[in-house]
């Protein structure tokens, strides 16, 4: 993968989880707030918990912090996959979502 087919595709990951968060707030009660500054976007729950999203841009990475953990996530030619087969990226994040705001939340690629 060349550096721009990664920036592409990482650009579109952190636009959905931007879009996600968007849709999750008008659905429902749960006070999620998203700040983009340059690759990464920080998620915050109402109980002042974060999950952070950021781009590794040397290693073609997107790297996810929550509460559970720290994750790595590469690009399979179909979804961004956890590098120690954890699952796909946005099943993944909906869980830590999940777990960190106390009720469902569904993120989508």
């Amino acid at each position: 993968m060349t550096d721009n087919e990664y920036l592409d595709l990482a650009e579109q990951l952190l636009r959905r989880v931007e879009v996600c968060c968007d849709r999750i707030n008008e659905q429902s009660d749960a006070d999620l707030d998203n700040q983009r500054v340059g690759g990464m976007v920080t998620l915050t729950f109402a109980n002042r918990s974060q999950i952070v999203i950021n781009l590794q841009k040397p290693l073609h990475e997107v790297w996810m912090a929550a509460r559970s953990g720290g994750f790595h996530y590469k690009w399979d030619g179909v979804s961004w996959q956890d590098t120690k087969g954890n699952g796909e990226f946005f099943a993944h994040l909906s869980r830590c979502a999940t777990e960190q705001a106390g009720q469902a939340l569904v993120f989508s690629s």
